[in-house]
């Protein structure tokens, strides 16, 4: 008799466990924006990671458009043990856009936590063109060919075993990158939020990018707020097309206007699955597509 009411206590006290975990256990944020930054931002990198690891997540990446992320990676580290915080660069003016010099350093930085290197966003041609502006832009190719440094810089994310991010350039550029990319032997390439402006990708060109083994990303910023051009249901198509096996999930969250990421990913999680994405797909895209690009796995 004390056997099945331990039994059944037992049960109880698991079933409860199970009922409080968060549905971010595991996951990681592959796209997140934090301070300190020249734009506003709802948290800091510190910030961030306590709040990830509060919700039982495996890690973060953590971006900005203008100075690299290592060092905050190591440092958020350092203030919350036991939470993988990972940075890199993005290749914007402010770093000499495409700089293998500036990638190379990064990957140098105390820790090694340094892993993405996004090819330009912000500052990109493509991005300048979509916003009408007249003012320089970090070029990638000219005349339908990746310029020599745009080559020189995936060059090093070869050497580095790091993860190539193909940024805001045009689908014709990300697709040369990472044909490129796999010519040298990058082994992980990432189509940065491809539905998004200025980037567009089509379908057929998510399924290219996807057959020459990169992932295709998807982050709930294209979902709210000022960046909003999607609903659920365009992403969950996107995703049934392409395939979970080649997807991965991002806040893309940072901005102040926004739910800080966490939430955001709670949100992001539950409109896909109500839009028709399984569990399975979305353990898929947000937790071990992630940990293997991040060689976690």
């Amino acid at each position: 008799m004390r056997k099945r009411i331990f039994l059944s206590s037992l049960i109880l006290c698991c079933a409860s466990l199970v009922a409080q975990q968060s549905p971010l256990s595991g996951a990681i944020d592959f796209h997140a924006h934090v301070g300190p930054d020249s734009l506003p931002r709802s948290v800091d990198a510190v910030d961030l990671a306590r709040l990830a690891q509060k919700e039982g997540m495996r890690a973060i990446v953590i971006k900005n458009h203008y100075v690299e992320t290592a060092t905050a990676a190591y440092f958020a580290r350092k203030a919350v043990p036991g939470m993988d915080v990972f940075g890199g660069i993005d290749l914007n003016l402010t770093v000499g856009g495409m700089n293998p010099a500036a990638v190379e350093n990064m990957a140098k930085i105390t820790g090694h936590y340094g892993r993405i290197v996004w090819m330009t966003s912000f500052d990109s041609c493509a991005q300048v063109r979509a916003a009408k502006e007249n003012r320089p832009c970090a070029a990638v190719s000219r005349d339908g060919k990746l310029l020599p440094e745009t080559l020189k810089v995936i060059d090093v994310i070869a050497k580095y075993n790091l993860v190539l991010e193909t940024g805001h350039n045009t689908p014709e550029e990300c697709l040369m990158m990472i044909r490129y990319a796999k010519q040298v032997g990058v082994k992980h390439v990432v189509v940065t939020h491809a539905m998004m402006a200025p980037i567009h990708m089509s379908i057929p060109q998510m399924q290219e990018a996807a057959a020459m083994g990169a992932y295709i990303e998807f982050v709930y910023n294209g979902l709210v707020g000022g960046y909003k051009e999607f609903d659920f249901a365009d992403y969950a198509q996107a995703i049934k097309a392409v395939s979970a096996e080649h997807s991965i999930l991002g806040s893309d969250m940072g901005q102040v206007t926004n739910p800080v990421h966490t939430e955001a990913l709670k949100l992001f999680y539950a409109g896909l699955l109500k839009a028709g994405v399984t569990q399975n797909e979305l353990d898929l895209m947000s937790r071990r597509n992630p940990a293997t690009l991040l060689e976690l796995n």
